[in-house]
């Protein structure tokens, strides 16, 4: 806190009034299922961004982030996006999901204080922008209820930076709590509180560092026909988690999806077994069985590697040596760890689920794995965390 306050001061000459913190964030499972109405598990992390701001007294919005030691201005009369703006443009958006909703709201200096940077992932940007607009709310007392900054978040991210469906992303750096995790049910735009408690079990966050390069374009699935054939597959239950589960049949699958070329038909079938791998893991916290809860998450990896496409071998590499470290040899079925590429895909980013005692070993082969590949991973001990909340006033 106190490097916040130094680094507006020292930027703007006058103290912040108002500091807010948000988490960072990582998805489990189902961060690509999203347009078919299903579900997405996720988890805010101690990794904090705070954003400080100040008012000023005419209609300019100054922006600064000391670790990039980049600094930005716009004036509220011409809120426009610019690639060249970055990461302000996600602040830009909030300022925009305000005015757009009638909110009024004046000049201001505002500092985005990051250790971890928007480009490793990890929900940075989100932070940055949930923080943003929760700041802003304080520091002009506007009479906005919660819904109504999920709409603010809502007209930023679709109007103004043209992005689509980030209710994962918002609930779960607004509404987390410590020691859970956050299911986020598109069909009803709803979300769940599960408790996370595997005592003695680490998580571990690890930026790979592998350039992103898409080997498919992803908007190609989410083509309407496709979300009618995923919505033939889907049964009501009232007995299972969400009120539904997919179709089990091969045959009566296959009868649906076989009209659609392989790599869709593959695409679609990562789809159904992400919900059912959402359904298995939430049991598994439910009732406090790691090792069931760790073949949930094993087996989205593999739909994620095999049939959607989006990993790639450094990050299949690094989980198979997390494999390697401390088998279950007595009860294959129940391992002791778990791992899944996480975030955009297609490289990068790849979470850890392990022993306390496992780590060193883990570390090792991440020492392995640069001399092997050339890229420098960055690894975080992280743990579930609070949404986000002022932290002085």
């Amino acid at each position: 806190m106190n490097n916040v306050y130094e680094a507006h001061e020292s930027e703007y000459q006058v103290l912040p009034q108002i500091v807010v913190s948000a988490p960072g964030r990582f998805h489990l499972i189902g961060e690509h299922s999203w347009f078919c109405k299903d579900k997405t598990l996720s988890m805010a992390v101690n990794l904090p961004v705070y954003v400080a701001v100040s008012p000023r007294d005419d209609g300019t919005v100054r922006f600064f982030f000391p670790q990039l030691s980049e600094r930005k201005k716009v004036l509220l009369t011409s809120l426009k996006y610019r690639k060249e703006d970055r990461w302000a443009n996600g602040i830009k958006a909030m300022i925009y999901g305000f005015t757009s909703g009638g909110f009024e709201i004046g000049g201001m200096d505002i500092t985005v204080y990051s250790d971890i940077l928007p480009s490793a992932g990890f929900g940075i940007t989100t932070a940055m922008k949930v923080g943003s607009a929760y700041a802003i709310r304080a520091l002009f007392n506007l009479h906005c209820t919660d819904a109504q900054l999920l709409q603010v978040l809502e007209r930023g991210n679709r109007l103004f930076l043209k992005l689509e469906y980030l209710a994962a992303d918002n609930y779960t750096a607004l509404y987390s709590k410590e020691n859970s995790v956050v299911c986020t049910d598109y069909a009803s735009s709803s979300y769940d509180i599960i408790p996370f408690s595997f005592p003695g079990k680490k998580i571990l966050l690890t930026d790979a560092r592998v350039p992103r390069v898409s080997v498919w374009n992803e908007d190609s699935l989410h083509q309407p026909e496709n979300v009618l054939l995923l919505g033939e597959l889907k049964e009501r239950r009232s007995s299972v988690y969400g009120g539904w589960f997919y179709e089990e049949n091969p045959a009566d699958v296959g009868e649906v999806l076989g009209i659609v070329n392989e790599d869709t038909r593959r695409r679609l079938l990562c789809v159904m077994r992400e919900h059912q791998c959402i359904l298995e893991a939430q049991k598994a916290l439910v009732t406090g069985s790691f090792g069931k809860f760790a073949r949930a998450v094993n087996r989205s990896h593999e739909s994620m590697r095999d049939l959607y496409n989006s990993s790639s071998p450094e990050v299949d590499w690094i989980l198979k040596r997390l494999s390697e470290i401390n088998p279950n040899l007595d009860d294959p079925r129940n391992p002791t760890s778990c791992g899944r590429i996480t975030g955009k895909g297609f490289g990068r980013c790849v979470y850890t689920i392990l022993s306390e005692s496992d780590i060193p070993l883990f570390k090792a082969k991440l020492a392995e794995y640069e001399r092997i590949f050339g890229f420098h991973p960055s690894c975080y001990e992280v743990e579930p965390a609070c949404g986000v909340q002022i932290v002085n006033r």
